[in-house]
């Protein structure tokens, strides 16, 4: 299923000669890049080979610098919910490019998304944008803080809610696909206040605690719904202790609804963290709540937070186009095309014997080989421990389908992925089982 791409080669400096491989540009990527990528979720530690180098991409589609074409399930780790280089955002990036990048001053761009998204989840009548997703849930945590007086968070196994230190603590994504336990360089101080506990049980709330933060529905241990009464249970339990509920909706943000989680559960929180499909590609986040909660923020109260590139004209610019562009229906038909792969790959997987679950929580659709039903991050590091999911990913990767080189990741189908797209996904996964099984890496 790979496809040549003519020109896909990305050139080298000027003046010196092109390097055609993957392998070349990884091997020069870790003479200056520690490990040779920029994020270790891109690593392929966990799945074995050499990282593919992307030159471009185009709808549902990459290219790498061999020319090689993939169906791209990653799209950037969710931020992507239009597919690649969607006309509606390449044009409103170049129109605001050239008025000019940054201005370290206010701009009418970063007023109109913060009305945009406003104006979409109910309760969040104040937002602060940020640039990335770890600055939300580090921002959002002080502004809890502050507000309440208190120290103690609450946060739950396999969730991830950024790099920060207080969060890294039972951090799933990156962190658990490499298998640690937190972060050395972290000071046992940075989270003497952090209680990680089991995701999906309602956890003791007490007077000491400031906040309890959750992924809504957890993406970051690969796909796990929230089980019934969970979330409104963290709404009672925080309401009862007087602390402040907070949904990281990085990836879920705009993503499963118009609304996100807060919509779909009915479960309104004290604050959000955004980040992802609100920046159309750029980087981005926002935290976001309750009008008398965010008065504590400085210039107006005590708790400071900053950022110079916060608001930027580019991000908000591309962020608007794609919350403008995306409609209703649209969110129908994400659902639709989440369940019509979720379906395929179930079939196309266990019709090779072997045991799978395919979760699917409105567009997001998780990949656990195994036959325990995961609930938690225990049971998704018990799937995980077979091994199977890099055996999966470099098969399909062979027949010309990119999904994360880890197997703690979401799949995130877009509106770039038509029918026909999605079903050269399950039809890639069949071959892939099939080749497991005849090839001994899974025994039935």
């Amino acid at each position: 299923m790979t496809e040549q791409s003519p020109g896909a080669t990305v050139p080298d400096g000027p003046g010196t000669h092109p390097v055609p491989t993957n392998a070349e540009w990884f091997e020069r990527a870790r003479r200056v890049i520690p490990g040779g990528v920029d994020s270790p979720v891109r690593s392929f530690a966990a799945v074995g080979g050499t990282p593919y180098t992307v030159a471009r991409g185009e709808g549902p589609y990459v290219w790498d610098v061999e020319g090689r074409r993939y169906i791209d399930m990653v799209q950037s780790y969710g931020a992507l919910l239009l597919g690649h280089a969607h006309p509606a955002v390449t044009a409103a990036l170049t129109r605001a490019a050239g008025r000019g990048t940054t201005y370290g001053a206010p701009t009418p761009g970063e007023v109109l998304l913060a009305e945009a998204i406003c104006g979409r989840v109910a309760g969040c009548e104040q937002v602060r944008l940020v640039s990335s997703g770890t600055e939300a849930a580090m921002s959002a945590l002080r502004v809890a803080r502050g507000f309440t007086g208190r120290d103690r968070v609450v946060k739950f196994d396999g969730c991830y809610h950024g790099h920060s230190d207080t969060l890294l603590a039972g951090g799933g994504s990156g962190v658990a696909t490499l298998g640690l336990p937190g972060s050395a360089g972290v000071p046992a101080s940075a989270v003497a206040d952090t209680m990680v506990v089991p995701y999906n049980v309602v956890p003791e709330v007490d007077r000491h605690v400031a906040c309890v933060i959750v992924e809504p529905a957890a993406a970051n241990m690969g796909v796990v719904a929230p089980a019934p009464g969970f979330l409104e249970g963290l709404r009672q339990a925080c309401d009862d202790a007087g602390a402040l509920l907070v949904f990281d909706e990085v990836i879920t943000g705009f993503r499963v609804g118009r609304g996100g989680m807060s919509e779909r559960s009915g479960v309104t929180p004290d604050l959000w963290c955004f980040g992802k499909v609100m920046g159309g590609g750029l980087p981005v986040g926002a935290f976001g709540g309750r009008r008398d909660v965010l008065s504590v923020l400085a210039p107006e109260g005590p708790v400071y937070q900053a950022g110079t590139l916060a608001g930027n004209p580019l991000a908000t610019a591309a962020g608007l186009a794609v919350l403008e562009t995306i409609s209703l229906a649209d969110y129908d038909t994400l659902c639709q095309r989440a369940g019509r792969l979720a379906q395929g790959l179930d079939a196309a997987i266990s019709g090779a014997g072997i045991p799978v679950q395919v979760p699917v929580v409105g567009p997001l659709v998780g990949l656990f080989f195994g036959a325990e039903v995961v609930t938690d991050y225990a049971s998704a590091r018990a799937a995980a421990a077979g091994g199977h999911y890099a055996h999966f990913f470099s098969a399909m990767l062979e027949r010309g389908v990119a999904l994360a080189p880890g197997p703690y990741e979401a799949m995130f189908p877009g509106l770039a992925h038509l029918d026909a797209h999605l079903d050269e996904v399950v039809a890639a996964a069949a071959d892939a089982a099939a080749h497991m099984v005849h090839s001994g890496s899974f025994v039935v």
